[in-house]
């Protein structure tokens, strides 16, 4: 249920669930296809699977390909839905810290890691998805998922804190292209990672001074 703010409880997060009804012969070849792409995906790596190539290991037409995931960055995308279906499922409704069950500061850290682990198993299928269009991520109902989880987390731990506002800033965190810079270009390690989200964590949970986190909350509330 929608409340003040645009902020709404855990109940109202958006989940990925289980792809639409279809036709028999319809998920069929979405099964093919997914199929195949992952095992060229693992033998060539991602910028390996060409769509000509694809429609033919899946026994399908190249037209019937395009219709269905519309391009490359479509393909990626239902690849890493299944991906994303587990983590949700993890942080939502898994044992504690990452799910329910302990202090939000332990679960916002949890998250984040989660978030990171993630990263490094997809980050090539995450790039060519935000490569084909940069707000894609944030278009996503995964990423609303993400975004009203941590809010929901953030709004626990510190009642008056603008919670949308500091979740979009750790998420922002997490784009695949800032973690790749992170990992190849600067060679950051995981855990290097994972300790400096961990002062983020720290410092979007800790309550600091209430009358200005009111002050803030108001300026940014439109209804004021």
């Amino acid at each position: 249920m929608p409340v003040r703010n645009g902020r709404s409880g855990p109940s109202a997060l958006p989940v990925l669930g289980a792809p639409r009804p279809e036709r028999a012969d319809a998920a069929r070849n979405r099964h093919r296809i997914l199929d195949a792409a992952e095992r060229m995906i693992s033998e060539r790596g991602v910028g390996g699977l060409a769509m000509d190539e694809l429609a033919r290991a899946a026994g399908v037409g190249v037209g019937t390909l395009y219709r269905r995931f519309g391009d490359r960055a479509g393909l990626f995308s239902a690849l890493l839905d299944a991906r994303e279906r587990d983590l949700q499922t993890a942080f939502l409704q898994g044992p504690p810290p990452l799910g329910p069950g302990a202090p939000p500061p332990e679960r916002i850290r949890a998250f984040l890691h989660a978030c990171v682990d993630y990263l490094e198993e997809h980050t090539a299928l995450a790039l060519e998805c935000e490569a084909a269009d940069p707000y894609v991520r944030s278009r996503a109902p995964s990423y609303a998922t993400r975004r009203g989880h941590l809010a929901v987390l953030i709004r626990e731990a510190r009642p008056h804190a603008d919670a949308d506002f500091l979740a979009t800033a750790l998420l922002e965190s997490l784009a695949a292209h800032t973690y790749a810079h992170q990992r190849h270009h600067l060679s950051m390690s995981v855990q290097r990672i994972k300790s400096g989200l961990d002062t983020l964590a720290d410092a979007v949970s800790q309550p600091t001074n209430p009358s200005r986190e009111r002050r803030t909350e108001t300026l940014a509330d439109p209804g004021v």
